[in-house]
C-alpha cells in the first residue's frame, strides 16, 4: 500500500462528510458525533482540526469562506476539493479490498499467555466473556434503535461487523477455556506442571545466590 499523505482514519470520515457539504470543524464534530462515529473513531477537538489543516495543506479540501458570529471565535468553512473527492475514493477502496494486521492488544496477550498460571487464565477468560457478552447487548441496542428511526440498515453495518466479530471473540474464549479445563486432553496440568518446575527453579536459583553471598 502507497503511503497517504494524511493516514488518520478521522480524515476519511472528514472526507466523507464534506463530500456532502462545505462544513466548518464544529459542524464536523457534531455531525461525527450525531452519527455515532465516535464508535468507530476516535477523536476530539483538538485532533479534529489539525486533521483538517492537515488535509488542506495536501490539497485535498480548501478553506471556502470564514464568518464570525457575535463574540464567537472566527469559522472558517472547508470545502472538498477535486483531488480530495478521488483521494476518498481511492482510499476506501484500498480500505474495502485489501486486509490490514492491525496489531490487536489481545493477541499480543495470547502470544505471552504462558506466563500466567491455567487457574488464572480462565477466571481471566470468564471475566472477558462476560463483558464482551455486555458489549453484545450494547451492539444489538444500537442495531434495534437504528431499526425503530426506520434508519436503512446499509447505514448501521459497522454495527452488524462489530457484532460478529464479538460472537467470534466469544466462541473462541470458550474454545480456550475448554482446551485449558478439558478433563481429558486439557492443557491445564501440563501448563501448571510447567509453573511448579519453573518456579521450584528459580527458588533453587535465589537459594544458590544466597549461599554463595554469605560464603
Amino acid at each position: 500500500m502507497a503511503r497517504r499523505k494524511v493516514g488518520n482514519l478521522l480524515a476519511l470520515a472528514v472526507l466523507t462528510y464534506l463530500s456532502q457539504r462545505p462544513m466548518h470543524p464544529y459542524e464536523l464534530s457534531r455531525t461525527l458525533r450525531d452519527n455515532r462515529d465516535v464508535r468507530s473513531i476516535k477523536f476530539n477537538h483538538g485532533s479534529l482540526y489539525m486533521v483538517v489543516q492537515q488535509l488542506e495543506r495536501a490539497g485535498f479540501v480548501a478553506a471556502q469562506e470564514t464568518t464570525r458570529e457575535g463574540q464567537r471565535p472566527e469559522r472558517t468553512v472547508y470545502a472538498l476539493t477535486d483531488a480530495g473527492r478521488a483521494e476518498l475514493h481511492d482510499w476506501l477502496r484500498e480500505l474495502v479490498e485489501q486486509p490490514r494486521y492491525e496489531f490487536p492488544s489481545f493477541v499480543a496477550a495470547l502470544s505471552v499467555i504462558g506466563v500466567l498460571a491455567p487457574d488464572e487464565v480462565v477466571d481471566l477468560l470468564h471475566r472477558r466473556s462476560a463483558r464482551l457478552a455486555d458489549q453484545r447487548k450494547e451492539i444489538l441496542a444500537e442495531i434495534d434503535q437504528a431499526h425503530a428511526a426506520d434508519v436503512h440498515p446499509l447505514f448501521v453495518i459497522e454495527e452488524d461487523y462489530r457484532l460478529a466479530i464479538v460472537d467470534t471473540e466469544i466462541a473462541f474464549v470458550e474454545r480456550f477455556v475448554d482446551r485449558i479445563t478439558n478433563p481429558q486432553d486439557g492443557w491445564g496440568p501440563l501448563w501448571a506442571e510447567f509453573h511448579r518446575q519453573r518456579k521450584a527453579h528459580t527458588e533453587s536459583t535465589e537459594n544458590t545466590w544466597t549461599n554463595e553471598g554469605e560464603s
